[in-house]
């Protein structure tokens, strides 16, 4: 009988540590975003997950710059702000190392995204872009960089409405810092600098579920050479599949099989604009790009972008454009 107090105790300890770990743990669907309590975005201008939407417009309304906060906000002893100028050579080779060693990385801390420099600068500077949305956190001391949010204009059709916003992008905070809270204070410092040039609205991804999405995009792998992925243990080899018959499964053909089937160039840009532009229209929450923001986002640049079109011989009937995307194996975690 003298056990039973201690049984118990036992288990309430245990039970509380697995609330407390699936509460630190991202929420990766939604039903397991319902129980998470969001001590950040509780505070933020979005939707709670449990909210029912009934209308399309801001959730706050638009300030005046004057009631903007005009400073900076505060970091932790020992760090500053840096607008970082990604003309320099070396200040861009520090945002490339820093996300390199720090940004997305799979569940097991096996592989990481690998954005050389030129795909950096295609990212963060297309038309429209402002150096101050490039927001870097500096250790006083050494000035080394260790933290980074970025926002880049866009442009967004709700239902029948055009809405000028942001796309926030590239928050980084170095791994030995996230005990810091630096990346909220990254997002409220962000957010000051776009409001005070009139944008009020945002929109951003993430490979977890956060308050609230309004769509979700899935990735497609097709597998080129999957005997190095395999080998890398990227993938692995399918129930009762051998390698050599995983081999034949992905081995492309030696011609393409749609006939007109080539590369984009500078004078398809207007036809293949209108294109993109028509398929978008069919959905009530859409990007719009202008000719200008779609020369950038999608005339082919080796190694960052590439675009293809379907040319019959008398017009182009299809396009699709895909960024070049690069893992990395990271054997060695900094």
């Amino acid at each position: 009988m003298t056990d039973i107090p201690d049984i118990r105790h036992h288990r309430d300890i245990r039970k509380a540590v697995e609330v407390l770990s699936f509460q630190q743990k991202p929420a990766k669907t939604t039903e397991e975003a319902l129980q998470k309590q969001y001590q950040f975005w509780n505070t933020q201008p979005v939707p709670k997950m449990d909210e029912k939407i009934t209308c399309n417009e801001p959730i706050e309304p638009e300030k005046g710059i004057s009631e903007i906060r005009p400073e900076p906000y505060s970091l932790p002893d020992g760090f500053q702000w840096d607008t970082l100028n990604l003309d320099e050579p070396l200040v861009l080779k520090e945002l490339y190392m820093l996300l390199n060693e720090n940004y997305v990385e799979d569940d097991d801390s096996m592989f990481r995204f690998d954005y050389p420099p030129e795909f950096l600068k295609w990212a963060l500077q297309p038309p429209g872009w402002r150096r101050d949305w490039h927001c870097g956190v500096r250790v006083s001391k050494s000035w080394r960089l260790v933290g980074f949010i970025s926002a880049i204009p866009a442009t967004l059709r709700i239902y029948n409405h055009s809405q000028k916003m942001v796309e926030i992008n590239f928050l980084c905070v170095h791994k030995k810092l996230r005990s810091k809270r630096v990346a909220p204070v990254l997002i409220r410092e962000i957010t000051r600098r776009v409001n005070l040039t009139g944008i009020f609205q945002a929109v951003y991804t993430a490979g977890v579920v956060l308050p609230k999405p309004v769509g979700t995009c899935r990735y497609w792998h097709r597998s080129l050479n999957p005997k190095k992925l395999i080998e890398v243990k990227f993938s692995h080899l399918s129930r009762n599949m051998t390698m050599q018959r995983t081999l034949k499964l992905y081995k492309l053909p030696e011609k393409t099989r749609t006939a007109g089937f080539r590369k984009m160039v500078a004078a398809d840009l207007p036809r293949a604009h209108k294109l993109l532009a028509e398929y978008l229209m069919r959905f009530d929450l859409a990007p719009t790009f202008s000719e200008e923001d779609f020369r950038h986002w999608f005339l082919p640049q080796a190694g960052i972008v590439d675009s293809f079109v379907v040319d019959n011989g008398s017009e182009l009937t299809d396009w699709f454009g895909a960024s070049v995307m690069l893992w990395f194996a990271a054997t060695v975690v900094v």
